[in-house]
């Protein structure tokens, strides 16, 4: 197993063991920090995420954010090895779970482009670099010739040291229950 596999696992067993109250309290906490942000750095399209495996939890402000007149989106794994496609869902919009468990809009005729994604990290270095699942959708969606604004959302907790590999693109900011920042 990888040095990075090792770290992987690790923070997704501390994120596990997280009490619900005390998630609760991180996801409210990076919820109201996300919206402050994005006061100061408006995105007229956003691509969100479902929380899954325990993933910081933004769906109780996804209505305020689409009530800004933001177009959310949510990501869909069309084909393997491919970058992802962000389909146009709006909250209340009906979701299925998709191959990898995770929900993803049940309506898919209109892509969005976002002009601002939320990344969910399993972890995070000083160097605004992510550590994902391993899959590289997202290394392979920001390896695009004109990438989105990137926001990392992760719980303080899950800033590691590891090293960036030659294909992972820094994220722009990264947003914690603890703060904003890596700016």
């Amino acid at each position: 197993m990888t040095e990075k596999s090792h770290l992987r696992k690790s923070l997704l067993a501390a994120r596990k063991a997280l009490a619900p109250e005390e998630r609760a309290w991180r996801d409210a906490a990076i919820g109201d920090r996300l919206l402050a942000w994005l006061e100061a750095n408006p995105a007229s399209s956003i691509g969100a995420y479902w929380p899954h495996l325990g993933e910081p939890d933004l769906t109780p402000i996804y209505p305020q954010i689409a009530s800004r007149g933001v177009q959310l989106a949510l990501p869909v794994v069309v084909r393997r090895h491919a970058p992802l496609t962000f389909y146009a869902w709006r909250p209340g919009d009906e979701l299925v779970v998709d191959a990898h468990g995770v929900k993803a809009p049940l309506a898919r005729g209109h892509i969005v482009h976002p002009e601002l994604l939320l990344l969910p990290c399993i972890g995070f270095n000083a160097g605004r670099y992510r550590l994902g699942y391993g899959g590289g959708y997202y290394d392979r969606t920001l390896a695009a010739e004109r990438p989105p604004r990137t926001v990392g959302i992760a719980y303080a907790m899950c800033e590691a040291r590891f090293e960036a590999d030659a294909h992972d693109v820094p994220m722009d900011w990264v947003v914690t229950e603890d703060g904003a920042g890596f700016i």
